[in-house]
């Protein structure tokens, strides 16, 4: 299994900074940004086996994720879910987004609007934060291997960051959401008359 990534939660230090490069907002560099691109071409050419390969290896390491996931919840046969046509889906689903997001690195207002929604989507699902930086170590975990000696050091400190980033917002957005609906829920509760007080 061995990626030293797994199960980080994707910590890491803070971005070197070379001289003359200008860091994003993000944190995110222009070489970090052109070295994203540059890879992104070879992974997308296996999409599909990425996101599999990415959700199995976290349903794996990180059981208790499965959690999140209804129709993967009872499965512990990690063939059958190699094979699932649901995984599949899914892990094109979000391989679709990672996708989307690198698009947006020449406009990160765009990238910040997307990771919000996500993340007040996630609050639907019921998908806490607390799984979020997982889904980005597998990521790096599973196109590791696809990108060979074309992997460095300086190629996963830019996915890192590109994670951290993303995650960073859904979490924002996941809370703004919670916070919606807690107000929501409130308000709705103070116009509604007391049924104890309206007993005759």
């Amino acid at each position: 299994m061995g990626c030293a990534i797994s199960g980080s939660g994707l910590t890491a230090g803070a971005p070197e900074i070379r001289p003359g490069e200008e860091e994003t907002p993000a944190g995110l560099t222009a070489n970090h940004i052109r070295l994203i691109k540059e890879s992104w071409r070879l992974i997308q050419e296996d999409i599909a086996k990425v996101g599999i390969i990415m959700f199995v290896r976290l349903f794996e390491t990180h059981p208790e994720c499965k959690d999140v996931f209804f129709l993967f919840r009872d499965v512990e046969d990690l063939e059958r879910l190699r094979t699932s046509r649901e995984l599949r889906a899914h892990g094109l689903r979000v391989m679709s987004f990672i996708e989307k997001s690198v698009a947006r690195l020449d406009q990160l207002e765009r990238l910040e609007t997307l990771a919000l929604e996500l993340g007040k989507s996630h609050y639907r699902y019921n998908a806490p934060p607390k799984y979020y930086g997982y889904v980005g170590a597998e990521f790096i975990c599973a196109v590791r291997p696809i990108l060979k000696d074309r992997w460095t050091p300086e190629l996963e400190e830019a996915w890192k960051t590109l994670f951290q980033y993303v995650t960073s917002i859904m979490r924002e957005g996941f809370l703004e959401e919670e916070r919606n609906k807690r107000s929501n829920t409130q308000t709705s509760s103070r116009e509604r008359p007391d049924k104890r007080s309206t007993a005759i």
